[in-house]
């Protein structure tokens, strides 16, 4: 008997196409968004990992800013989403790095500074990108290769040389390899001595395009634009994957002091980065996918409105039923039929929209949105539920029509 329902709800469906797609139509704008959104914050989750795994498991950053609460067990109890991301206001200083720089365990580290500014070659300006000061160690702690020409060493610290990402070379020098060409940044110029490899995304946070880089000795940076640098990061990496707590908590304690007892900065492992971004883009996703589920709520309340308009327009069909022998039930049962394939048929299409357009923003830009199975799943069951909730009241109202009177009405 139900598979009658069905058959024959498939046969309405069919007879009024266009109508059914505009029926449909909320609840597959509202899976394929909240599928998409889903789907790009498990992506960046994704490459986020990737990412630690290029740095290692041993790097310790050194950040501004009050990240993160921790408990008394030094564990991660909130994130501050105003610091997570990008480049924090400044609270680093000097002796912040003279700090680091004299700590036990300690292998390796770089301080890297900020500058706000463009820079311009010849006619040519570029202002999309930004300007760090780095010291000479910075590419091998971050596992980062000069593709041509070479980075600039201990003795070049205070000479007006920089290396460059590749968004930079190809933009202002419109080349792929400038090397020896120069640029001038805050009126000084200075001469390109490599240009880097292509950087993962975010290697440094979500936002920050590394490939968009001016990189210059940091010394020599800060005594060009003295007021204007700010110290950004301190990226530090043990002697041992083993001491990377010892190495925390020894400059956690230093800078402490240095600041007079005040936590306006973090000492962050690479898992902890993972799990600040995590949690950024969980109550992210959450509050868009929140947003984008109202969609399914009115494709919904489109379901109701069409099935209410369905039971006006065959009022005299339900009157021929009942008037043979039909039930309220199977008056009931038939309607409740159409409305659960119209959400189950929305969100079938759905479904297949979201696969296609996670793959056009695949190969159309760097973000790789994963689609999880349980999301699918999930998506499917509340397009049905969709359709049986909203569907209760048109089916109840067509099953309680007088046959008299519905035999009466000739629409």
């Amino acid at each position: 008997m139900y598979s009658g329902n069905y058959s024959f709800a498939l046969r309405i469906i069919r007879r009024s196409k266009w109508q059914s797609f505009f029926t449909m139509f909320g609840i597959i704008a509202g899976i394929v968004s909240v599928v998409t959104v889903i789907s790009l914050g498990q992506g960046i989750k994704q490459q986020i990992v990737q990412q630690v795994s290029q740095l290692g498991s041993d790097l310790v950053t050194v950040r501004p800013g009050n990240v993160v609460t921790r408990d008394k067990n030094g564990d991660i109890v909130e994130v501050n989403p105003n610091y997570a991301y990008g480049f924090g206001s400044g609270s680093l200083s000097e002796d912040d790095v003279d700090a680091i720089a004299s700590s036990d365990n300690l292998a390796d580290f770089s301080a890297i500074s900020l500058l706000n500014s463009g820079a311009s070659s010849g006619d040519e300006t570029y202002n999309s990108g930004f300007v760090l000061g780095t010291d000479v160690n910075f590419p091998s702690i971050i596992n980062q290769e000069v593709e041509f020409g070479s980075y600039f060493t201990t003795g070049e610290q205070t000479r007006s040389v920089v290396v460059i990402g590749k968004r930079v070379a190809e933009q202002l020098f419109k080349e792929n390899v400038p090397i020896g060409q120069s640029l001038t940044i805050r009126g000084q110029e200075f001469i390109v001595r490599g240009v880097f490899e292509e950087f993962a995304s975010g290697i440094l946070g979500q936002g920050i395009d590394l490939n968009s880089g001016i990189y210059a000795p940091r010394t020599q940076l800060n005594s060009v634009a003295p007021q204007s640098t700010q110290l950004v990061r301190v990226l530090v990496r043990p002697d041992q994957p083993a001491n990377t707590d010892k190495l925390v908590k020894q400059i956690d304690t230093k800078i402490t002091k240095l600041h007079g007892g005040q936590k306006d900065f973090a000492v962050i492992r690479q898992e902890e980065t993972i799990q600040i971004t995590g949690d950024i883009l969980n109550k992210l996703t959450g509050l868009i996918a929140g947003i984008a589920a109202i969609s399914l709520l009115v494709g919904g309340i489109g379901i109701m409105n069409i099935m209410l308009v369905s039971v006006s327009e065959r009022t005299h069909e339900i009157g021929i039923r009942k008037a043979i022998g039909a039930t309220n039930r199977q008056i009931r049962n038939q309607f409740m039929a159409e409305a659960t394939m119209l959400g189950l048929i929305g969100g079938f299409w759905g479904i297949v929209l979201s696969y296609l357009v996670n793959y056009i923003i695949r190969i159309t830009t760097e973000l790789k949105p994963i689609i999880l199975l349980e999301v699918i799943i999930f998506a499917s069951v509340v397009a049905i539920i969709e359709g049986v909730i909203f569907g209760t009241i048109p089916a109840i109202k067509a099953a309680r029509k007088n046959p008299i009177d519905a035999l009466r009405n000739n629409a």
